[in-house]
């Protein structure tokens, strides 16, 4: 497709993170490659308020899931900056794992993210890993167990469970990290209608206990009803950025990125 029209470049933030004293995740001109010579983000710049929701939207290939990789520590930059108030990220061993422990990451696909043959020895990875005492262990992997209502689940072998219980364990484990930024990749896909409004239920308990969370999305009408703020990116860059309402509203935005208008906002 073409530029974007000039009613469309309206909603381009300028992204300027330096001005935003209260940003609480700042990225800065970030780009990043799978492989030499085709950048899969490009200069991705934005700074996010702490508690702040955010929805990463775009077509298959735009940049959503790097962009979460690439914050979250496991993909690293070609070039920029991404920082926390007291916290940098960078490609050293001891960074990283200081990184990792504040930012948790919940993959599409659960098969990805679990690694134990147990519910129970799944989520209580995370926390063993950082050296916490056994006791401290079992009380995240309480918490977590129990924001999510799997208690049930904990003795059972996860090659046993459907998708959408395997979604959850995936959750717990990174939530029994107690994590300040929460990344999200497709977290509604599976999901019947009970694990959406399930979903829905565990993140405004987060985002009331201060936590940041951005989540990659198609799902323009999740992202209507649940962000503060819709991200779009195409082709590894952004191509708009601001409320809800205005981004999913805009016919050049959406037709641009391939995204579909929520049905919440008719059809005019």
């Amino acid at each position: 497709m073409g530029a974007l029209t000039a009613r469309t470049q309206r909603w381009l933030d300028p992204l300027e993170a330096a001005s935003n004293p209260g940003a609480f995740l700042v990225v800065e001109n970030v780009s990043a490659a799978y492989t030499a010579g085709h950048l899969a983000l490009r200069q991705f710049s934005c700074s996010v308020a702490r508690g702040e929701r955010v929805a990463l939207l775009g077509a298959n290939g735009s940049g959503k899931t790097t962009s979460l990789l690439v914050l979250a520590g496991a993909l690293a930059p070609h070039a920029g900056t991404i920082r926390m108030p007291d916290l940098a990220l960078a490609q050293t061993s001891g960074a990283l794992r200081a990184w990792r422990q504040r930012v948790g990451l919940v993959l599409a696909d659960p098969d990805d993210q679990l690694i134990a043959p147990t519910v129970a020895d799944d989520i209580a990875f995370g926390p063993r890993n950082m050296g916490l005492a056994d006791a401290d262990v079992s009380l995240r992997v309480g918490e977590a167990v129990e924001a999510l209502g799997i208690e049930a689940l904990l003795p059972r072998a996860i090659h046993r469970l459907s998708l959408g219980e395997r979604k959850r364990v995936a959750l717990a484990g990174v939530l029994a990290l107690r994590p300040d930024v929460l990344l999200l990749d497709e977290p509604t896909t599976g999901l019947d209608r009970r694990g959406r409004e399930g979903l829905r239920a565990l993140l405004a308990a987060r985002r009331r206990a201060g936590t940041t969370i951005l989540i990659a999305t198609h799902d323009t009408d999740f992202a209507w009803d649940w962000a503060d703020r819709a991200i779009v990116l195409e082709a590894g860059r952004v191509i708009a950025s601001a409320a809800p309402g205005v981004v999913l509203t805009d016919r050049d935005v959406l037709d641009r990125a391939w995204l579909d208008r929520p049905a919440v906002a008719g059809h005019t």
